[in-house]
């Protein structure tokens, strides 16, 4: 699915990712832990193609291409989709509109008709009412006056109404409830199978009680300093990150 090999990038010529190498096939859960600034959120910018972030060796490929340099128009109609840590609001966009014109470059893309306005309302509807939402959420401005919760919860919408085929949960988690972390894990189980793949960037043990990862990375000052399973995420809640960083 992606493949990273090396890669290096830097922010107003500040290195922050030092060589990071990465391989999360189709069907499998991918988790990076790691303290404050140890560069999670700028691979989860740098995979997306966020340009300002300067990539500064190695590559990322997806599905066999190259997409190192590709926009992030075209990063996304290849099927990679990122949920913001921090989710812009657009006022005057509601989301049914940005749904479902999304949905259909998405379709032009892939070379398949557009979906008519009776189709895509059923199936937004269907995962409302599975995200606790109303249907008059359709209607309102993408992210403006959203909750906390309610943003996390549009990410979801778009994810489950998008279905990428690589997902990159940039600290969904931060900020939620108890009730909201567990419509957000509700969402990202339902997204999951064996064609797509989920990349969660996340602080703590929380989000992966309900989100059963198949590994689990620690990223320290740049690069990925361990790998495992569920055993290394306990390691790092009772002991910290100390212990990696030697």
């Amino acid at each position: 699915m992606i493949k990273i090999k090396n890669l290096k990038a830097s922010i107003e010529d500040k290195d922050i990712l030092k060589g990071i190498d990465l391989d999360i096939p189709k069907g499998e859960v991918h988790v990076i832990m790691g303290r404050n600034g140890s560069g999670k959120s700028t691979l989860a910018n740098v995979i997306a193609g966020n340009e300002a972030y300067e990539v500064d060796g190695g590559s990322i490929e997806m599905n066999g291409d190259d997409i190192t340099e590709m926009s992030i128009e075209n990063r996304a109609l290849q099927g990679l989709f990122l949920c913001f840590q921090y989710p812009v609001a657009i006022p005057g966009v509601s989301m049914a509109y940005f749904l479902r014109a999304a949905l259909n470059a998405k379709n032009k893309h892939a070379g398949k008709e557009e979906m008519d306005a009776v189709e895509f309302l059923t199936r937004a509807k269907k995962i409302l009412s599975e995200l606790g939402l109303d249907d008059s959420f359709l209607k309102r401005s993408i992210n403006d006056g959203f909750s906390g919760g309610e943003k996390k919860k549009s990410e979801i919408l778009q994810l489950l109404m998008l279905n990428p085929q690589l997902a990159v949960l940039d600290e969904t988690d931060s900020g939620l409830d108890v009730d909201a972390l567990r419509t957000v894990a509700k969402g990202v189980n339902e997204f999951k199978n064996e064609d797509n793949s989920v990349l969660i960037i996340t602080h703590y043990q929380r989000l992966l009680e309900y989100i059963k990862p198949d590994v689990v990375h620690i990223m320290i000052d740049g690069k990925i300093v361990k790998s495992g399973d569920m055993k290394l995420v306990h390691e790092v809640e009772k002991n910290g990150y100390a212990w990696l960083a030697k």
